[in-house]
């Protein structure tokens, strides 16, 4: 079995819903920002800061590496740049089977406040999640196998959703 990939912007609930959906498929969750943190001893904020944006994405492009190299079916959520990388969208979507989780630029910045955890949104998050939603979209369409809305549902409705487009797909 594939393992099951979350992609979107942030505020999609890549992490929220992954957690739902490993505990239904009963496999182990992972998070590629998380791993980057583990790896590489710094936080994503950390990292932007003190190495710049290029160095975090070649810490991305390395964790997206190892998660997809697993033998055991995981359920992965990418950060909201990893479909930036060529590399990265080939091999998520070779070894995965690919959602795109989306809601609208103002629902996402809601979610997601004022961003200060997140080193792209520091400026103004809503007009920055249009600019990257616009930069991004094609990316995350080429990548994805299924799309799921996320606006105006609830993550338990979203990991349902996700679960059955896995499962149709899957099997």
């Amino acid at each position: 079995m594939k393992h099951l990939v979350l992609v979107g912007l942030m505020g999609a609930g890549k992490t929220t819903v992954g957690e739902r959906c490993a505990r239904r498929l009963g496999r182990s969750f992972v998070d590629t920002d998380a791993l980057v943190q583990t790896l590489t001893g710094h936080t994503v904020v950390e990292l932007f800061d003190r190495f710049g944006e290029s160095r975090f994405r070649a810490e991305e492009r390395r964790a997206v590496e190892d998660v997809c190299a697993s033998p055991e079916p995981l359920v992965i959520s990418c950060g909201g740049g990893a479909v930036l990388d060529s590399e990265n969208r080939t091999r998520l979507r070779t070894t995965g089977f690919v959602v795109w989780l989306t809601a609208s630029p103002e629902t996402l910045a809601l979610r997601v406040g004022r961003g200060d955890e997140r080193p792209l949104l520091r400026a103004s998050p809503a007009s920055t999640l249009a600019r990257l939603a616009e930069a991004r979209d094609e990316m995350y369409a080429a990548v994805a196998h299924a799309r799921v809305d996320t606006e105006s549902r609830s993550a338990s409705e979203v990991a349902d959703a996700v679960v059955e487009e896995y499962a149709r797909c899957s099997g």
